[in-house]
């Protein structure tokens, strides 16, 4: 029996693809693929008690990353918004998702851009509102916050899709949600692969397949999702998970190429490091 070894990811190039793997997937097992398919508009299952978070807490938690003038900007538009009058209310919520969106701070731009969905509830605003809040759940490393943000990445979509309803990017979005925030996560997987059956070459739905698939060990099904997404949009963090699953199958001279290709692609001192001493590593 091969012994899995630990995906170890480092440097600023894999940062991102780290924390999507570090997620809790709460009783993610192996899947059947040939399970039956799951409406988009249904409830989620019911997940754990999670606790609320608010936008003035996730503001100042966010404020103490940013340098002295970004902090005053920012600062001074939740000043005129808390002041402001309803008819402001919209353009002043717009200005501020857009400043932490520049500093790619994706939670605090998330809860903005739910306000303003609120403001002009309409299929694209949900959508969007959906889709930063998946941004803020897949880069935090806040166990608290993250089940909230999953929580509001469920009810943006659940509200898009009463308004146009079984879309491929609601069913997307939905999915992962489903698979990383609640109990059951098969209701998401099934989601998924009633995507990619839909649209066999969807970007994101076979990205995040792979990635679950890495997750519950079945690094085979990993590589052929990874496979497939290399073939729509070549990508460092799709070599590097793609070269990952090879060398958790023991794999070598597979996940050596493919680490090489992430280094090529990636053209970053910290992959690069990393890149030699897995490929020194493999080759012994």
């Amino acid at each position: 029996m091969l012994q899995r070894k630990q995906i170890i990811v480092i440097g600023s190039v894999v940062v991102l693809m780290g924390l999507m793997l570090s997620l809790d997937i709460q009783g993610l097992v192996k899947p059947n693929e040939g399970a039956a398919a799951s409406n988009a508009s249904g409830p989620a299952q019911e997940a754990a008690i999670v606790k609320e978070v608010s936008l003035e807490d996730i503001s100042l938690t966010a404020k103490e990353s940013l340098n002295a003038g970004l902090k005053k900007q920012i600062t001074d538009l939740e000043a005129q918004l808390k002041n402001s009058s309803e008819s402001e209310k919209l353009s002043i919520q717009k200005q501020l998702a857009q400043q932490w969106d520049d500093v790619n701070q994706s939670t605090p731009a998330s809860f903005y851009y739910e306000l303003m969905a609120e403001k002009e509830p309409n299929f694209d605003s949900w959508l969007k509102a959906g889709d930063k809040f998946t941004d803020a759940y897949q880069q935090s490393m806040d166990t608290i916050v993250q089940p909230a943000l999953v929580q509001k990445a469920i009810s943006s979509y659940q509200k898009a899709d009463k308004i146009k309803p079984n879309t491929l990017e609601v069913k997307t979005g939905l999915g992962i949600a489903y698979v990383t925030g609640t109990p059951n996560p098969m209701q998401g997987i099934t989601l998924l692969l009633d995507v990619v059956k839909q649209d066999p070459k969807n970007l994101k739905a076979n990205l995040n397949l792979g990635l679950f698939s890495m997750k519950s060990g079945q690094f085979d099904k990993a590589v052929e999702r990874f496979k497939t997404v290399i073939g729509i949009a070549p990508s460092a963090e799709a070599w590097f998970y793609l070269a990952s699953s090879y060398e958790n199958m023991d794999r070598k001279s597979d996940a050596i190429a493919a680490y090489l290709k992430t280094k090529e692609i990636a053209a970053d001192p910290n992959m690069s490091q990393f890149v030699d001493r897995k490929v020194n590593e493999l080759s012994n």
